[in-house]
């Protein structure tokens, strides 16, 4: 990282303070348009997904340790061949913490706690903490690029930060 940081606040997930990473995906107010007879509203195409041209996509299930807060973060990730959402299978709370790319390494680190329906899709290349749930069971489904070539680069931190709301 390009400064020390020993804290940072988590702080609510929005579109707009989020938008440098990613996407955040969640019901707005307003919808597309009605589907179902009328009986399911639609927001359509919510998120930039990248594969690259040697990718596909592919869905997994993640089962992730709960973490508790204050979080110490120690690592930080990207995937440079493709775009990767976070959509949780369940209500209970986690934690997003991005970064900037500062000259191929993480820059000043950012925290967002999601509210509950909110799911977010880090763009390609985008410096990303790990899963974190703050409860268990710690389910998402992980939309994100299948292919032959590495799509992982991990950042171990000189010095760990720790989040707290």
């Amino acid at each position: 990282m390009s400064a020390p940081v020993t804290s940072i606040r988590a702080v609510p997930l929005t579109a707009e303070a989020f938008a440098p990473f990613g996407d955040v995906l969640e019901v707005t107010d307003s919808y597309d348009k009605l589907i179902n007879a009328g009986m399911c509203e639609r927001y359509h195409d919510r998120a930039t997904l990248d594969f690259g041209p040697e990718g596909r996509a592919g869905i997994s299930i993640f089962r992730a340790r709960a973490r508790a807060l204050p979080y110490a973060c120690d690592l930080l990730e990207r995937h440079p061949e493709g775009s990767q959402a976070f959509v949780p299978m369940t209500a209970a709370p986690w934690l997003v913490i991005v970064a900037p790319d500062a000259g191929g390494v993480p820059g000043a680190p950012q925290a967002f706690l999601p509210e509950p329906g909110q799911a977010v899709n880090f763009h390609r290349g985008t410096w990303h903490g790990v899963l974190t749930p703050l409860a268990e069971p710690g389910l998402f489904a992980v939309i994100d690029r299948i292919g032959a070539t590495p799509n992982l680069q991990e950042h171990f931190l000189d010095r760990p930060f720790t989040v707290t709301l």
